[in-house]
């Protein structure tokens, strides 16, 4: 086991968060086990109402044995032990969904893990949240390197508010709002309300998602994700995985306060997540699983791929089981998918739509640039092979392909054509910076 040590915010000096695993290793489910009982067992936990706060089902993460490891630690020591799925903005589980996500017999919850309650984050529920404070807008102009000036709400899911201890349980990988995911993210936004996921998300999509993605370190939403995290009232742990992308097999664990255990898994999370290449590519084929059920989430199949595809290429997400774009946010088929400078240069005409919708679209969209005189031109070219109508996905501003038409072994002979299985996960790159065309 190492010990990995972070800055505090602030400059306080560092602080200890224990990793065990690398890049190269595969955790055993007993060495596994064995760390987190040490972990909780240092804790003052006894009597305490615990939150663990995890992700829903579009993560890989073998949730089941990280939930039986917790729940053995915990089970008798506290008085109270919630599960709080963090949904951010998607869609809810449905208890047949819970019960192969979290490793339980459908209807047999307690039966599994005894005295304990489990929660979708009804974000659409205006009592849902509480509020914890708010950032001020100098702060929010600090953090954001002048791009934003504004108050902010910070309004957050009752159930961590309410906890003793709030313990964030999930994986970590490259991510194309804040740089790697993971950490005080599953608060910010994975149980937050619409202000703090508006202002960070048009952030991103402001700095841009090539430019953001796979960045460590503190990147200027980070920032502000760790502001907010810093109001909530209850102590904040962290056990951060490193999943080997589309399986269940960890190469690392980290458990800490959520800033360390994060950037202890971040630093794991960039040497296997990210794959590098030597010049661009004309083409990709972005191969994505069933967990990504609209485009809202197999959008991921572009953000990873962005970065490696040559100026005028193409990204083709190969979907055919998904049949529209996003059953919780269905304004984005009037608002459709246009570049950051489509937005900011018309900013009247959309600035009192949701921010978070508008940068989902510019991240699908990708680099562009945007004028009165010449329209909008962007980089490259997004197509979805998917059970989506034609006619709705070229109004979203979006090229059709039928995906019976695709063939994956002849577009993986094409010389100039990258395919991707299980895309969404792994970040692509090219090993010499700019060499896929001006961002």
């Amino acid at each position: 086991m190492t010990t990995h040590l972070t800055p505090t915010p602030g400059g306080a000096g560092p602080r200890p968060a224990a990793r065990i695993g690398s890049p190269d290793e595969i955790l055993t489910e007993e060495r596994l086990r064995r760390f987190v009982g040490e972990q909780l067992a240092g804790e003052d936990l006894d009597g305490r109402r615990v939150c663990l706060v995890v992700p829903d089902g579009t993560r890989s993460c073998p949730l089941p044995l990280l939930l039986s490891a917790l729940h053995a630690a915990l089970h008798g020591r506290v008085s109270r032990l919630t599960v709080l799925i963090a949904l951010g903005t998607h869609a809810p589980m449905a208890e047949p969904e819970l019960a192969a996500h979290l490793g339980y017999r459908e209807g047999h919850l307690e039966q599994t893990y005894p005295g304990m309650t489990v929660v979708n984050h009804e974000w659409w529920e205006p009592g849902t949240f509480t509020s914890v404070g708010a950032i001020p807008a100098d702060r929010v102009a600090e953090l954001s390197g002048g791009r934003l000036r504004q108050d902010v709400d910070v309004r957050l899911n009752r159930a961590v508010v309410e906890a003793d201890v709030a313990l964030v349980v999930g994986p970590v990988f490259p991510h194309e709002v804040v740089g790697f995911s993971g950490g005080n993210k599953y608060f910010f936004p994975g149980v937050a309300g619409p202000e703090i996921i508006d202002v960070s998300h048009w952030l991103g999509a402001l700095i841009t998602s090539a430019e953001i993605i796979g960045t460590r370190g503190i990147t200027p939403v980070r920032a502000l994700i760790d502001e907010a995290s810093a109001l909530i009232p209850s102590r904040r742990r962290a056990l951060c995985v490193v999943v080997r992308s589309g399986t269940g097999d960890l190469h690392a664990a980290a458990y800490g306060a959520p800033e360390d255990a994060w950037s202890a898994a971040a630093d794991v999370s960039a040497e296997t997540h990210v794959r590098y290449l030597d010049a661009p590519v004309r083409r990709v084929l972005s191969l994505m699983p069933a967990k990504y059920d609209d485009i809202w989430t197999a959008a991921k199949g572009f953000y990873k791929l962005e970065p490696v595809v040559a100026d005028g290429g193409e990204v083709i997400l190969y979907a055919p089981h998904v049949s529209r774009i996003s059953e919780m946010h269905p304004e984005i088929e009037q608002v459709g998918y246009h570049c950051r400078d489509y937005f900011t240069g018309q900013w009247d005409r959309f600035k009192d739509l949701h921010w978070g919708v508008l940068a989902h679209s510019t991240h699908l969209r990708g680099a562009g640039t945007w004028d009165p005189e010449n329209g909008e031109r962007c980089r490259v070219t997004v197509t979805l092979a998917t059970g989506i109508p034609e006619d709705v996905v070229r109004a979203a501003n979006l090229n059709h392909l039928d995906p019976a038409e695709v063939d994956a072994a002849a577009f993986a002979a094409d010389p100039d054509t990258l395919v991707v299985p299980e895309a969404g996960e792994v970040l692509y790159r090219l090993r010499r910076p700019g060499a896929g065309g001006d961002r």
